[in-house]
């Protein structure tokens, strides 16, 4: 029963207007006090795993040539619709307007930390991951921090970078054993390859610099940060918490797994199919996760047509007839399965409840809908643990949706995001078909595989 699109009337500014969604039969109104919000347009690059004819001018409908525009009616509703129709999901909107995030676990780390919103998916997984180990991410910041020193104008971009890479290389040699005491004892020897082929790979950013060869940056910070993901991954020690009781039945992610989603494009003469690889984390949410995982096993999306994509968000997952979710075979019911939440600073996650129904209005989410292409599981209007396979993608951050103060944040679960290819989910239109979705690593950190079982 997946949200309508909304119609395309136009206005200009108003203040508080009742607007009606339709959801298959049922209806839904909601009024709602819109501020006057400027859309923005996305960059793009294209990639090897994207195939096309001729480089589009403008391949999205959200360009640059929006700015400065008041929001319009449909914009405006589709803000609307997405914090009011995720699938057929009401997100009740009393949050504070002086939310924000609560004091992390580790205050030394705060430092680290703090500033702008980190909206890099990468980034937000590497934070994502259950450690505590300060000399690692000491060498991280300053690696990641090379993204906004290439947004300095001429050789000063450069002078930037090598102050980052001069830290982070000073970082590593002050703090190597520190990082390899915090490395899991089973994964100790893997740790110390990658921790020297980072240190190989910096003396290397080095010299790119010395040559003052700016192409070569931005690869080489991808490079390095995947061997600092790898030595953060190798700190964590199994799983670290048990899932609650009436859950520990499901089927589990207990690690994080990486999966390809090749869809087809339909009408988009520049693009006409593109690869999407998305990480989907099971330390903060392995019941959503195992979820996910289960149900590509059993090829569930494959075959699936976009449902939604109306610039705020890219959705699918509602299987044809009534029903509204996935069916297990062995049971002949739906398999619904419950909001599930990560909040910083806590060991395991929440389930059952909304943020703002425990009254942490002030908490923050350890996965957040920071980035572009964030993924989360949709749920029904009024019921917290309806879940099941219906699932969509952020894509606009909008007056509704910033960074670090969003209304989704905590509200729907996030397990995952878009790591490569992301910015093409803004291409995706209703009626693109989902070829296949296929686990490239991982699987063997699901647990309870139910896709095994025959039904």
């Amino acid at each position: 029963m997946a949200s309508s699109i909304i119609p395309r009337h136009y206005c200009s500014n108003f203040a508080t207007t009742p607007i009606l969604f339709h959801s298959n039969n049922h209806s839904k109104s909601l009024n709602y006090p819109f501020l006057n919000t400027n859309v923005g347009g996305f960059s793009r690059s294209f990639t090897t795993r994207c195939s096309y004819q001729t480089p589009p001018t403008h391949h999205s409908q959200f360009d640059h040539k929006h700015k400065g525009k008041s929001f319009c009616l449909k914009q405006c509703a589709i803000s609307l619709a997405l914090a009011v129709g995720l699938i057929t999901g009401v997100p009740t909107l009393g949050l504070p307007n002086d939310a924000h995030a609560a004091n992390p676990v580790l205050p030394d780390l705060s430092v680290l930390i703090s500033g702008p919103p980190i909206k890099d998916p990468g980034a937000l997984l590497r934070y994502g991951l259950p450690i505590d180990n300060k000399a690692i991410r000491e060498v991280q910041k300053p690696l990641e921090d090379i993204t906004d020193s290439l947004k300095i104008s001429g050789v000063k971009a450069l002078d930037s970078v090598e102050r980052n890479v001069r830290q982070a290389s000073r970082a590593l040699k002050q703090g190597k054993t520190l990082i390899i005491s915090g490395l899991a004892e089973s994964k100790k020897e893997h740790g110390v390859e990658l921790l020297n082929k980072l240190e190989a790979g910096i003396d290397e950013f080095e010299l790119i610099l010395q040559d003052r060869n700016r192409v070569a940056v931005a690869p080489k910070q991808k490079e390095l940060l995947q061997y600092v993901g790898g030595v953060e991954e190798d700190m964590v020690d199994g799983f670290p918490y048990e899932v609650p009781e009436e859950y520990r039945n499901l089927p589990l992610l207990k690690g994080r797994a990486a999966v390809d989603m090749k869809v087809k494009i339909k009408d988009n003469p520049n693009l006409e199919e593109c690869v999407f690889h998305i990480v989907l984390d099971g330390y903060n949410a392995p019941v959503t996760a195992g979820n996910f995982v289960d149900l590509v096993e059993r090829h569930f999306y494959d075959g699936m047509e976009i449902q939604r994509a109306d610039g705020f968000v890219v959705q699918t997952g509602d299987p044809e007839g009534p029903a509204e979710g996935f069916i297990d075979p062995s049971t002949e019911k739906t398999r619904t399965i419950p909001l599930e939440i990560m909040v910083e600073g806590e060991k395991a996650p929440v389930y059952g409840e909304t943020l703002e129904e425990l009254g942490l209005y002030k908490a923050q989410t350890k996965l957040p809908f920071n980035a572009f292409g964030t993924m989360a599981m949709a749920r029904d209007e009024f019921e917290d643990n309806s879940g099941s396979s219906q699932v969509f993608w952020l894509l606009k951050e909008s007056e509704l949706t910033p960074s670090n103060a969003n209304i989704l944040d905590g509200r729907y679960a996030v397990f995952g995001y878009v790591t490569e290819n992301e910015d093409f989910l803004a291409d995706l239109k209703v009626g693109d078909v989902i070829e296949s979705i296929q686990v490239v690593s991982g699987l063997d950190n699901l647990a309870n595989p139910s896709y095994k079982i025959a039904g």
